[in-house]
């Protein structure tokens, strides 16, 4: 992943972890993870929250990313949702814990 682009998420999932409690883990997957981008990539941000109430479609309106340099897609899954994945989804799982970089 270029620095810079690092260097700002990792900033964005900080400033995100310390105004919600309820935030305990922010990563990203996909090309920038893999190293693979290209032009027209964007960045894969996965929010894992301790709970929620919310639909899981409307999740990521919460953790808008913002100062990215790059377009970002935010997928939010609950501690239980993303636990459970590698047995509700298991080749999805398996991607996504391969590729996941930690931002914070």
């Amino acid at each position: 992943m270029p620095e810079g682009l690092l260097a700002a998420a990792r900033d964005w999932a900080g400033r995100l972890r310390a105004r919600d409690p309820l935030v305990e883990q922010v990563g990203c997957v996909g090309s920038y993870a893999r190293g693979d981008w290209g032009v027209g990539s964007d960045l894969d941000i996965i929010v894992i929250v301790s709970h929620s109430d919310e639909p899981w479609m409307r999740r990521p309106l919460r953790y808008e990313p913002e100062g990215l340099p790059v377009p970002a897609d935010v997928w939010v899954y609950t501690r239980s949702e993303w636990d459970k994945l590698p047995v509700d989804a298991p080749l999805l799982a398996r991607r996504l814990w391969r590729e996941f970089v930690a931002l914070s």
